[in-house]
C-alpha cells in the first residue's frame, strides 16, 4: 500500500513537471513571433499604415465626442444658473417670439408640490383602508350562480314606502363612447359618426335647457374643434357655461390602465387638460371610464393629483361587482395602499351591472332596460335582442311605461347607500343621427315630466350631467370637496384581472402584440429627449437675434404632434392590441412617423446646443447637421 502511494505521487509529480515544461515552450514561442520574419510578412506595411489611419481617425471622433459633450454640459450649467435665478432673470426664455407664444400652454410653468407626496417612506405603520382588495379575492368563491334577471347577480326587492321621507333623485346621463380606433381607424370613426354626433350636439342640446351630454375623449373633440367656424365654437362654450354639456376625464383618450406606462398616462392627461384650459377655459371635476378593461389605483391616484373630486368605473369582474352591490359598497373612497392618512382619497361610482350600455344601466333587468331605449323602436336598424321592442311615450301609456322604468331605478338605488341615482343613457358612437337625439331626449322628457308630477311617486327625475350626480351625491350625504364621511367605505386595492363572464378573463391584453407595445416605449424615451434638449436650445435661442432662425416653432408642433400620437396610442384597444389588424397598423405608422420627426427635433437642437460659438449657428433643413 506504502509502495502504491510512492509510486502514485512519483506519476503525478513527473505529469507536473512535463507540463509545466509543454507551457513554457508555448509561450516563448508567443513572446518570439512578433519579432520572427515570416511573422511580419503576413502585415505587409500598407495594410499596417490603413490600420493606423483608422486609429487616428477614431481618436479625433473621441476627442470631437468629448468637446461635445463638454460643450452640453456647458449649456445645462448655464442653464441651470438661469434657473436657479428664477424672477431674477424672467427673461431668460422668451416665450413671445413670433407665433411660438400661440403654442404654448397659457398656464403657469411652475407647480406646487403636494405637502402630502412622497411622504410615506418616512412614516409607519398599516394601511388604513377599511376594504382591502386582496382580502375581498380571498373570500371570492369566483363562482357564477343564475342570478335570475339579473344573470350574475341577485334578485332585488324593496318597499313602495321606502322613498316617503326623501324621494329618489335619479339623474340619467346621456354619453356617447367614441373609441379612438378599434373597428375602424381614428380618421374613419370621426369622418363616418364622431363629427357627426358632435354636431348633431351642439343644435340638439341648444333646442331644449333641460337636455345634457358629456364628452371625454379629447382627441376626437380637438380634431372636430378645429373644423367648426367661431358660431358653433360659441354655442359650445354656452352649453358648457350653462351646464348642460360636460367634459368628462378630459384625457387625449379614455387610456388603458394595465399596458400603458405611467408617464405616457400623465402625458395624454395633460395634452388633452392643456387644451381645454387654452381653448375653452375649462378643467375636469370628474373622471369617467367605462371601457378599460380593468381599473389601476394608479389612474385614481393620477386623478386626485390633478385636481378631481369624483371617478367612474365600469370593466370590473363581475364577482365583486355582485359582492359590492350585496354590501352596498358600490361608491367608496379610493385610497392608495401606501397612503396612511386620507390624502389620496378620491370618491369612486362603480358601475353595478354588465355593461355601460343601456339595456344594462337602468336597473337589474336587461330585457326591460332594453325597451328604454328608443333608437331600438321599431322600424329603426337595431332592435333588442329579448324581442320586446321600445314603445314610443305617449299621453295612452306614459303611466304604465313611467311605472316600469321606476321599477327599475328603485331597485337599482337598493344597491347603493343614499337616494340618489345614476343611470347613464348611451353606448359606442350613439347620437350619430339627428333622429335618435329626438327619439331619446323627447321620450324620456315625457316620462320625467309624468314621475315629477306624481308626488306620492316620491321621485325627481332629470336629464344631468356626471358633475350634476356627484354634487347631488355629495349633497345628501354631507360631503364636502375635500371631505370625507364614514357614509362610504375606504377602499385600497386594484380591479384586475377584469373577466366580463364565465371564466373569460382579460388578460391576454397585458402581453399581445408586443412589437407595438415596445414601439410605443421607444417613442416614450425619444420624446423625452427631445423634449429635454428643445427646451435647452429654446433657452439659447432666445438670447441673441443671431440665433432665431432656429425652427423653434416648426419643432414645437412636431414634439405636439409626437405627443399626441402617443396619446392616442394609450387608449384602450390600441396599446391593449384589441383592434383590427389595419387599425394596429394605422397606430404603429403613426408612433414611427413620430419617431423619425423626433430625431429631427433631437438633431436641430443638439446643433444649437454644442456650438462654442453660438453666433455661428445657421439652420439649413434640407442638410441636417447630424445622423440619427
Amino acid at each position: 500500500m506504502k509502495l502504491s502511494r510512492q509510486f502514485t505521487v512519483f506519476g503525478s509529480a513527473v505529469f507536473c513537471v512535463v507540463i509545466f515544461s509543454l507551457y513554457l515552450m508555448l509561450d516563448r514561442g508567443h513572446f518570439d513571433h512578433p519579432k520572427s520574419p515570416r511573422r511580419e510578412g503576413t502585415f505587409p506595411k500598407g495594410q499596417l499604415s490603413i490600420l493606423q489611419e483608422k486609429i487616428d481617425h477614431l481618436e479625433r471622433l473621441l476627442a470631437e465626442n468629448n468637446e461635445i459633450i463638454s460643450n452640453i454640459r456647458d449649456s445645462v450649467i448655464n442653464l441651470s444658473e438661469s434657473v436657479k435665478d428664477g424672477q431674477k432673470n424672467s427673461e431668460a426664455i422668451n416665450f413671445s417670439q413670433g407665433s411660438l407664444s400661440e403654442l404654448f400652454p397659457s398656464a403657469s410653468a411652475l407647480l406646487a408640490v403636494d405637502s402630502e407626496d412622497c411622504l410615506s417612506a418616512s412614516k409607519s405603520g398599516s394601511h388604513s383602508s377599511g376594504v382591502q382588495m386582496l382580502d375581498v379575492y380571498n373570500i371570492l368563491a369566483f363562482d357564477n350562480p343564475d342570478g335570475g334577471v339579473w344573470k350574475q347577480g341577485f334578485d332585488i326587492t324593496y318597499n313602495e314606502d321606502e322613498w316617503d321621507s326623501e324621494p329618489l333623485q335619479v339623474f340619467v346621463v346621456p354619453h356617447s363612447h367614441n373609441d379612438p380606433g378599434w373597428l375602424k381607424t381614428f380618421d374613419d370613426y370621426f369622418r363616418d359618426q364622431t363629427q357627426h354626433i358632435l354636431n348633431n350636439m351642439v343644435i340638439k342640446l341648444q333646442e331644449d335647457k333641460r337636455r345634457k351630454f358629456i364628452w371625454s375623449e379629447i382627441s376626437y373633440f380637438s380634431k372636430w374643434w378645429d373644423g367648426i367656424d367661431s358660431q358653433k365654437r360659441d354655442a359650445v362654450k354656452r352649453l358648457i357655461k350653462d351646464g348642460q354639456f360636460e367634459i368628462v376625464t378630459g384625457g387625449w383618450v379614455m387610456a388603458d390602465e394595465a399596458s400603458s406606462h405611467y408617464f405616457a398616462v400623465i402625458d395624454q392627461l395633460i395634452e388633452g387638460h392643456q387644451w381645454l384650459e387654452k381653448n375653452l377655459g375649462v378643467k375636469p371635476e370628474s373622471g369617467w371610464a367605462v371601457d378599460p378593461f380593468g381599473h389601476s389605483p394608479t389612474m385614481a391616484y393620477l386623478l386626485k393629483r390633478a385636481g378631481f373630486s369624483n371617478m367612474l368605473i365600469q370593466r370590473v369582474h363581475y364577482s365583486i361587482k355582485k359582492h359590492f352591490a350585496t354590501q352596498k359598497t358600490l361608491e367608496f373612497f379610493w385610497r392608495q395602499n401606501w397612503d396612511l392618512g386620507s390624502s389620496t382619497d378620491i370618491l369612486c361610482h362603480m358601475m353595478p351591472f354588465y355593461s355601460y350600455d343601456i339595456p344594462h344601466t337602468c336597473g337589474p333587468d336587461p330585457k326591460i332596460c332594453c325597451q328604454f331605449d328608443f333608437k331600438r323602436l321599431p322600424g329603426g336598424r337595431v332592435s333588442c335582442p329579448w324581442r320586446v321592442p321600445p314603445e314610443a311615450i305617449h299621453a295612452g301609456n306614459v303611466q304604465h311605461r313611467a311605472w316600469i322604468i321606476l321599477d327599475q331605478y328603485r331597485k337599482k338605488s337598493k344597491l347603493f347607500r343614499t337616494k340618489v341615482l345614476l343611470a347613464p343613457l348611451g353606448d359606442d358612437f350613439r347620437y350619430t343621427e339627428s333622429s335618435e337625439w329626438d327619439q331619446q331626449y323627447q321620450n324620456y322628457q315625457k316620462l320625467f315630466d309624468y314621475m315629477n308630477s306624481r308626488p306620492e311617486w316620491h321621485v325627481k327625475a332629470q336629464f344631468g350631467t356626471l358633475s350634476d350626480y356627484f354634487e347631488a351625491l355629495r349633497k345628501e350625504s354631507n360631503l364636502g370637496e375635500k371631505s370625507t364621511n364614514s357614509l362610504f367605505p375606504v377602499l385600497s386595492g386594484d380591479f384586475f384581472t377584469y373577466a366580463d363572464r364565465d371564466h373569460h378573463y382579460w388578460s391576454g391584453y397585458f402581453t399581445s402584440r408586443p412589437f407595438y407595445k415596445h414601439l410605443d416605449r421607444v417613442l416614450e424615451s425619444y420624446i423625452r429627449a427631445a423634449e429635454i434638449l428643445y427646451s435647452l436650445a429654446l433657452v439659447q435661442s432666445s438670447k441673441s437675434e443671431k440665433m432665431s432662425v432656429f425652427p423653434s416653432v416648426d419643432n414645437y408642433k412636431l414634439l405636439t404632434e409626437a405627443r399626441r400620437n402617443l396619446g392616442l396610442f394609450q387608449h384602450h384597444d390600441a396599446i391593449t392590441g384589441t383592434a383590427k389588424d389595419w387599425v394596429v397598423v394605422d397606430y404603429g405608422t403613426r408612433l414611427f412617423h413620430s419617431i423619425m420627426n423626433l430625431k429631427k427635433v433631437i438633431i436641430d437642437s443638439a446643433h444649437l446646443l454644442i456650438l462654442k460659438d453660438k453666433s455661428a449657428y445657421t439652420y439649413d433643413a434640407a442638410t441636417p447637421f447630424l445622423k440619427m
